[in-house]
């Protein structure tokens, strides 16, 4: 079940609180990516986050340069063969299929001027565009305070919180809204998405966290029954 307005007003607290100690933490700690500069173009930006589904951001920042400097706009991505294309993304694998989508995507653009559509529901009937990609577009092309939902942050967002209710990250209705409801607390969006991002590549890993190094530790529902648990046994 989603959140309702009572029970979201009940988190404020620790929503602030997670804000805030996650934007100490990250300036000293963060992954230094070239797609978080501020001469990152939104072209780069999107793409990465297309780049990114199902690979390692390591493996994609290794890629970055070649594959920037090789396509500059989504015109160049739309004229290229899509033989080239599935050359130069081989070293991060899933190749052909990320090579289609992301002509698909280019050529779809084609049609609006290489616009993207300012709607949600225009947004999700582009090609190769998911929930994930969707909310990046929000986030980085109209500003809109979105969630870049994924494994990672879904994650910390359990262990802080609490379980969600389904399987698939994308439908659990809990998540999507306290998700929502904590990146509309950030002064910064994107800083806060990527914190957490972070946060759960770094410290926040599926198994052996690094709770003791955790800036949300002292909040944390998985920490607490973890320790509870020591202290019994």
């Amino acid at each position: 079940m989603s959140l309702t307005k009572y029970q979201i007003k009940s988190e404020v607290l620790r929503l602030r609180t997670f804000v805030r100690n996650l934007e100490l933490w990250f300036p000293e700690t963060r992954r230094k990516f070239p797609w978080r500069t501020p001469y990152a173009s939104q072209f780069e930006l999107v793409v990465t986050e297309i780049l990114v589904q199902r690979t390692r951001a390591k493996t994609v920042a290794k890629l970055y340069q070649q594959f920037f400097n090789r396509y500059r706009s989504w015109t160049d991505l739309q004229e290229s063969s899509l033989c080239e294309l599935e050359e130069i993304l081989k070293p991060i694998g899933l190749w052909k299929r990320r090579a289609k989508a992301m002509k698909d995507l280019a050529q779809a653009l084609k049609k609006t001027g290489y616009f993207f559509p300012s709607s949600r529901s225009e947004i999700e009937r582009l090609p190769a565009v998911g929930q994930y990609v969707a909310n990046a577009i929000e986030l980085f092309l109209h500003g809109r305070s979105r969630p870049l939902l994924d494994t990672n942050m879904s994650r910390v967002l359990e262990r802080y919180f609490r379980k969600r209710d389904l399987a698939d990250i994308r439908h659990d209705s809990w998540l999507q809204s306290i998700a929502r409801a904590l990146i509309e607390k950030a002064p910064n969006p994107s800083i806060l998405n990527w914190a957490v991002l972070d946060l759960g590549a770094m410290i926040c890993k599926p198994s052996n966290p690094s709770c003791n190094s955790c800036p949300l530790w002292k909040g944390c529902n998985y920490r607490k029954s973890n320790q509870s648990s020591e202290n019994f046994t």
